[in-house]
């Protein structure tokens, strides 16, 4: 095992307080409770025809007609304990929440286009933070111009388009700078798009949108911060706390601020666990893990490798006796066949590399030379099957 850095170059890991349960396999609920489920759900409810309510909406939201759905990025189930003393509104939710998974892997874009079109990663095919395209170029999901073509490389359309086109008002608010970009066109299509800096210009156009107009209305928002200060600072830094004291003011705002008959559906797209120096494997740093490969992606908790030709068994092998007990390394055919993602489709099966490492525990690959250097530098991580990672809350404010 080799780390990116002495443990004096890494930001300080502080405890996450994650219980044992929490690094229990968690399998996506397709079908019955995962993220995948959410909009058809809400859809059924406000009356689009050819959805269904999967996931049990229609008593708890009554009587309403206009709902947004918030993303808050990074805010698993299990975080929110480390967050209720700094987020008292979070706290009486999550009283009475309920939770789903995500899809897989555990990692934003794939959870984004799994919301946004309500199906499971195999169908969508967005299937990991980066893949390799048939070119053989790394696709950076998170950078995702017009190239590929959204229109082609995501053929489900949004639930927002499909929503719309039968008579419901569609608002999606976001980062200004996410505007047309190939994730936010392929999650949520094109129209309805507003863009919010802040938090404070979330919440204002997330409720001008339920306010504006008559008729069903669906809103859907997104708000990064928590996710980005784990990812630099730690679960429960004090970064951290201050983000989760954001998202409650957020949700204050949101919630003194509903019209009549409507609500807000609180959600995320995966958790997060924070990970010492000495779990981290350096795939690009050690012989026996770099040999045989010809490209690398995905993330440091769920790993796609390609290996060169003829090469498949070696570095099975190879990475099996490296990791052992750290990660279960699979096939592509394996994790296909294993129900990870969902049906895959012929067209989309070689975005999952041909060896798929999936970390367990609090262990992470990384790949030096193949990825920002920044990646290694991080404190919290998730894309993996751990119940931290793959658990979501939804919670329900209604008016």
């Amino acid at each position: 095992m080799t780390a990116p850095a002495s443990p004096s170059e890494l930001p300080r890991v502080p405890p996450d307080h994650l219980p044992s349960e929490a690094f229990r396999e968690r399998r996506p609920a397709y079908g019955v409770g995962s993220l995948a489920d959410l909009l058809p759900s809400v859809c059924a409810h406000l009356g689009v025809p050819g959805t269904a309510d999967v996931i049990g909406l229609r008593e708890p939201l009554d009587g309403v007609d206009r709902i947004a759905v918030l993303l808050v990025d990074g805010m698993g189930a299990y975080q929110l304990p480390l967050m209720a003393p700094h987020a008292p509104v979070l706290a009486g939710l999550a009283a009475g929440g309920r939770t789903l998974t995500s899809g897989f892997p555990s990692t934003t874009p794939v959870s984004l286009v799994t919301l946004g079109t309500g199906t499971p990663p195999g169908a969508h095919g967005v299937l990991g933070f980066t893949v390799r395209t048939p070119s053989g170029a790394i696709l950076n999901h998170i950078r995702w111009g017009d190239d590929p073509d959204p229109r082609d490389w995501q053929p489900v359309p949004s639930r927002l388009a499909v929503a719309a086109a039968a008579g419901v008002t569609v608002t999606t608010v976001t980062r200004p700078e996410f505007e047309g970009s190939g994730l936010t066109v392929s999650a949520y299509g094109r129209d309805g798009f507003r863009g919010a800096p802040d938090p404070d210009r979330l919440a204002g156009q997330m409720l001008a949108a339920l306010s504006a107009g008559t008729g069903p209305a669906l809103v859907y928002g997104y708000h990064p911060d928590l996710d980005r200060c784990g990812h630099e600072d730690g679960i429960d830094s004090p970064p951290w706390r201050a983000a989760a004291a954001g998202v409650d003011r957020l949700l204050d705002r949101l919630a003194l601020g509903l019209p009549p008959g409507s609500a807000v559906l609180v959600t995320a797209d995966h958790g997060q666990l924070n990970v010492p120096s000495g779990r981290r494997y350096d795939l690009g740093t050690d012989p026996a893990l770099a040999a045989g490969l010809s490209a690398v992606a995905g993330e440091p908790r769920l790993r796609y490798l390609y290996p060169a030709a003829g090469a498949r068994d070696d570095v099975l092998a190879a990475y099996r006796e490296v990791l052992g007990a750290d990660a279960r390394v699979m096939t592509r055919d394996e994790a296909i066949d294993d129900g990870w993602f969902g049906p895959v489709p012929a067209g989309h099966r070689d975005r999952i590399g041909e060896v798929v490492v999936l970390c367990r525990d609090r262990a992470v690959l990384l790949a030096s030379g193949w990825e920002p250097p920044a990646v290694g530098r991080l404190v919290a991580y998730h894309g993996s099957s751990t119940a931290a990672e793959m658990t979501i809350p939804l919670l329900l404010i209604v008016r």
